[in-house]
Order: structure tokens, then sequence, then C-alpha cells
């Protein structure tokens, strides 16, 4: 640092915070301790139990009553993506899995609140609106709803940006499709006035408590981080080893925060709370970056005007990071209600869960909870970094022009087939690579032939044996049966690998239900069966066996392979919403029962004597590729027809 420090008020020392070590296990706990909170709020506020709001005792001036919640909700954040560009595999791929969580927890029954949203502030954002003729705010807007088109259904609507008179992005619906069936609960910008609002209370409250200073600072700089970069960790000619890109030496005038000031304080709690960071050498990561030691920094620009100006100084905007992470928190609040920091944390805070890249691990990990304990409020409960998507073996970027659109990728297969290969063949945590040939013959092998196979050869022959009709309940076709043993045991692990994040392992163990629903269906071979039974009354009456014993023995094995579906359908609707909610239709249910299951319907014995199956369809269409992959084409009962990259693949 190039200069003093100003005005640093006695309040600064490190014993004005108590070490998270004597801190129970929650991190909402931590707060309790905090003479700034208790200032606010009674411990209880922040207790591990219940989250409360706090007001004037109508008795006694001074005194606070606590008002619970009745549900306490499971938080759960994707970062606030940048707008300096459409949005690319990498924040699809995070939004996903964000998704994929907050419905798997949405099945056990939880509240949930899932936030997503959209980081509008900065140098970046201002140069890429100027690239494209528009008005910073102009741009925002138009890049913001290309995320809320991406996730969720929109109609008629059609979004071109032009830069340089080059199309970068054409979201063109004339239909109502959810792209990636993203459910989000909370989209928030950064750009929404109760947001500004949130964070200049947030900065005073920092300032008071003695850890925001003013200070010269010279250093280099990337645009494309939005950080300054310590010179050991770039490469050659000073470039960014993330973006690949030259920083800029730069000396500015600026505000400071005082991160030093809680190194001991997050040592300790990292320690003691090592699920604080996952997965675990992603907080090795983290430690190893406190131990080297901590340094203050800035959190105002006076280059930068389009941002939120710095509460106390006009001429310099609030530093980008310091700006979007209080998203986490502004999103908690509610049409209508009064924009404090208080009522947002009543609303939800803090977060369960925050799903971000490992590239702004530090900002998460190690910024943010300096920042929330300054201000008075709890950290998150865990913040996982996953790793990157590789195109051509280097991460994919807006910034470094590699991207893989996810909107082609959803218009040429469909969102279940996106959705199952990124959480099914990338072990969460870890970097993934994607090639279009390794997609197709995972999605046809495990969706179209593993899954969806199953279920049409099963009900193809109860339509043609049954009439479509099931003779007895699940309950009673597994009397005796290891078989059901067998499908539970699977079930657990599924719900186990979901609970701990293993995504990839949770979509693997529902595929080996689906394998041994397989191998149980070659065994028992009942087609055979049913031939049997239809020529060999007499050796039937031999064997001194009722008429129909082997329609009964087939009914039995029938309703099994389709109880099995009906547990598929459940426990991959996390993964794959659309496709199990068409498999659940072509089981007799209505959308509204699909929409209604929760966790406990993995168990067996949903199907009941009597219920009658939809006529069968394939539920997923194998996709091939032709023509050097230029085209794909979808085989619908051995019928090919072409279909072009804008035409999905999967049949409703």
């Amino acid at each position: 640092m190039a200069a003093g420090r100003a005005l640093l008020s006695s309040q600064n020392g490190l014993a004005a915070v108590a070490p998270l070590s004597s801190i129970g296990y929650r991190a909402r706990g931590l707060a309790s301790s905090l003479p700034l909170l208790r200032r606010r709020c009674p411990s209880a506020f922040v207790s591990s139990s219940a989250r409360c709001c706090s007001r004037p005792h109508s008795e006694g001036a001074g005194e606070r009553v606590m008002k619970p919640e009745k549900e306490e909700a499971f938080v759960l954040t994707t970062p606030l993506y940048y707008v300096n560009a459409p949005p690319h595999m990498g924040s699809a791929y995070t939004t996903i899995a964000a998704d994929a969580i907050a419905r798997f927890q949405r099945l056990l029954g939880k509240k949930v609140i899932f936030i997503t949203g959209t980081d509008e502030h900065g140098e970046k954002i201002a140069a890429a609106a100027e690239a494209s003729g528009r008005s910073p705010r102009e741009h925002c807007d138009t890049i913001s709803q290309s995320y809320r088109i991406l996730w969720r259904e929109v109609k008629f609507i059609t979004i071109v940006v032009l830069i340089k008179e080059q199309v970068l992005y054409d979201a063109s619906l004339s239909y109502g499709s959810n792209y990636l069936d993203i459910a989000y609960d909370k989209f928030i910008r950064t750009t929404d006035s109760k947001h500004e609002a949130i964070v200049k209370e947030f900065y005073s409250r920092v300032l008071n408590n003695g850890d925001i200073y003013r200070a010269d600072y010279e250093g280099l700089y990337c645009v494309n981080c939005e950080e300054y970069k310590d010179e050991k960790e770039l490469l050659e000619n000073n470039c960014c080893p993330m973006h690949l890109k030259p920083c800029v030496r730069r000396k500015e005038d600026n505000y400071f925060f005082a991160l030093s000031k809680y190194q001991k304080t997050l040592e300790d709690y990292l320690t003691s709370n090592p699920d604080f960071v996952k997965p675990l050498f992603r907080l090795n990561e983290v430690q190893g970056w406190i131990k080297s030691g901590l340094r203050d920094f800035s959190i105002s620009r006076s280059s930068v005007e389009w941002g939120i100006p710095v509460p106390n100084d006009d001429k310099q905007t609030i530093y980008v990071w310091f700006d979007a992470l209080l998203g986490y928190v502004s999103a908690l609040l509610e049409e209508g209600e009064q924009t404090n920091l208080e009522q947002a944390v009543c609303s939800g805070w803090p977060a369960s869960l925050h799903l971000i890249g490992k590239d702004i691990l530090r900002f998460h990990a190690v910024y943010w909870p300096a920042m929330l304990l300054s201000a008075g409020l709890s950290v998150p409960n865990m913040v996982f970094g996953h790793g990157f998507l590789t195109k051509d073996g280097m991460k994919m970027g807006k910034s470094l022009g590699n991207t893989l659109e996810p909107k082609d990728l959803v218009q040429r297969f469909g969102a279940d087939a996106v959705r199952y290969f990124f959480l099914r063949e990338v072990e969460f945590g870890n970097d993934g690579d994607y090639s279009e040939d390794r997609f197709i013959n995972i999605v046809n092998a495990h969706l179209a032939n593993t899954i969806g196979n199953l279920l049409n050869r099963t009900l193809g022959l109860l339509k043609k044996n049954c009439q479509s009709m099931l003779a007895f309940d699940s309950i009673v076709s597994a009397e005796g049966n290891s078989f059901k043993d067998s499908v539970d045991q699977l079930v657990e692990k599924a719900k186990y690998h979901y609970e701990n994040l293993s995504l990839s392992s949770a979509c693997e163990s529902v595929l080996d239900i689906a394998n041994a629903g397989n191998l149980y269906m070659d065994e028992r071979a009942p087609w055979s069966l049913f031939k049997q039974g239809g020529a060999s009354s007499e050796m039937a009456a031999k064997a001194s066996f009722e008429t129909g014993y082997f329609h009964l023995c087939i009914q039995l094995d029938l309703v099994m392979i389709l109880e099995v579906m009906r547990i598929i359908a459940t426990a991959l609707s996390p993964i794959t919403p659309s496709l199990c909610s068409r498999i659940y239709s072509q089981l007799g249910f209505s959308k509204e029962q699909f929409e209604a299951a929760t966790w406990d319907d993995t168990k067996w014995g949903g199907l009941k004597a009597g219920q009658i199956m939809a006529e069968p369809k394939p539920v997923f269409a194998r996709i091939e590729n032709i023509d050097d992959g230029n085209e794909v084409v979808q085989n619908k009962n051995k019928d090919k027809k072409k279909a072009s990259r804008r035409q999905g693949l999967v049949e409703a």
C-alpha cells in the first residue's frame, strides 16, 4: 500500500469481535456474540432453531420481543451473474445444479428460497454498454432479461443484442418454453432500488464499526476480474492467470475495508467449522489464502461512474463486489416491505448454501464473511465452490470468447438432456469437459434406452395383454420379492448423495434402479410368458394351476416394473423435471399429482389396482448425429426425421 490510513477509530482492534472458535457449530450462532448485533437484535435472532424479527415492545422503551417465523427456509443462491455479456454454459451449469438442489430440498418438504440474479455495476458493464451503443441501464435491462429467458418460461419475447452491428445474442421465442426448467424463487438485480438501499445501509454499518478508512493505492488491476492483483500471482507480462490479459497499473484514492482485522477470527472459524467451505480441497485453498496473510482491500472506485455512490462521498462508487454480494440479502425482501437490513435478515438470512464457481471463492469465503461480521450479521452456513466446464481443454468464459451456448444446446437437445449430461457427467466440485459425441452417447444410453425404453416396452405389454390396467397394488406385487429391497437400498443411496451435493452419484444411483428394472424384466421375460399363457392351457391344467396363472404372474411382474418407473420419476425429478413429469403422466397420474410429490413418494407402494396407464409412447427420443454433426435426427418409432439446430428433441 503506497500511503497511510486516515482516521482509524480505536474500535478497530481485533478484540472488538469475539473469536469464532468460541462459537457453536451453526454459522448463524456466530453473530449473536458480536456487540454490534446485540445492539440491534437479541441473540435468539440468530439461533439455530428460528429466525426472528425484532420490534419495540409496547410497554417499555428499548425492550424488544421476538416474532419467530413459522418455518425456517433453506436459502440457496447462485452467483449474481455479471451482465457484460449474455449467459454462457458456465453460468447455466451453476444454475442447473442449484435448481436440482432446490428441487430436492422441496421434495424433502422444506420451504426453499432459491435466489439468482444479475450483477449490473462496474467498469466492464459501462464498457460493454458503450460498445453496444446503449446506455448502461439499457444494456443491463437487455442482458438481465436474457438470463430470465434462459432460466424460465417467457412468451412472445424477442431480444437481439447488437455489438458493432453484429448479432451477439438473439433470443426469439414465439412459444412458452421453460428453457432450462429453472424454478427460482427470487431474481435480484443490483440496479434495483431496494438493493441500493441495502448496500448503503450495510456500508454505513461497517463504517460505524470503524472498518472503513481512506487511503491511496497503486497496483496492477485486472479489469475483467474487477480486482487488484499481487504481482507474484500474475503470468508473464503481468497477465491475469484467469483471463490471460495484461493487468493495467493504476493509482487511486479509495476507501478500504479493514480485512486484516479479521485474520484470526476467520482462521479460528474455519478450524472450528470445516463444513463452511466445500469440497474439502477448496477449504484447504481458503485456509492457505488466510494463513498467507490478509490485506485490506479497496471497496470504492473513483474512476468508475456506473455504480452505487459511496454514502459519504458522491465522487466515488462502491466496489462492484462489495455491492453485488449484498444481493443475496436484498433479494430476501418482499414487495411492499420496509427496505432495511433488519427486515431482509428476518426474511431468511443467513443463507444455507452459496453455490459458486471456484474462480470467485476468495470473495465468498474470505471477503464476504468478514464484511458480514463487521456489519453484525451472520455468515452463511456453507460456500460450495464447483469446478469449471472446459472446452478444448480451456475454461469457458465470456471474456475468453470460447463459450458453449446453452441456448443452442437446449434448442437442439432439450432441457432434460442438457441438465442430465452436465449433472451426471461432471463430478460436482471438479472440472468437467464437454464433448458432443459423449453428450449424445450418454443421453441416449441413459435417458432414451435405460429409462425410456424400459417404460415404453412395459406399458406396451400391459396395453396388449391387460388393457393398460393394473391388476394389483404394487405393495401386493412385491410380497416375498427381494427385488423391492434392492430398489429401496438404491433409493436411500440416491438420497444420501443428494444430501451431500454429490449430484453425479445421485444420478448414478437412480440409473442403477433403472438398470435393476431392466435386468428384472429380462430375467422374467414376461413377453414369453404371455405367449405360453396363450397356448398352454392344457399344460397349466396338467400342472394343477388355475386358469390365468400365467397372466397373474405376468401382471405382478409388470406392476413391479411400473412401480420402479414411478420411483425413478420421483427420485430423478430434481435432475430432469420435464422427463419425469412425462413418466408420471404415462403412469396415469396428473400434472398436479406430480407437482405435489415428495421424497416420501420414493417409498414402494404408490401404484394401485385398477389404475389405468396412459397410451404408451416414447418419453425421450434417441438423438443421432449426421452430416459431421451439423444436424441431429430424432428417431421416433424407427422413422428418422431430420431436425435443424433450432429444434428440440424431447417428445412432449
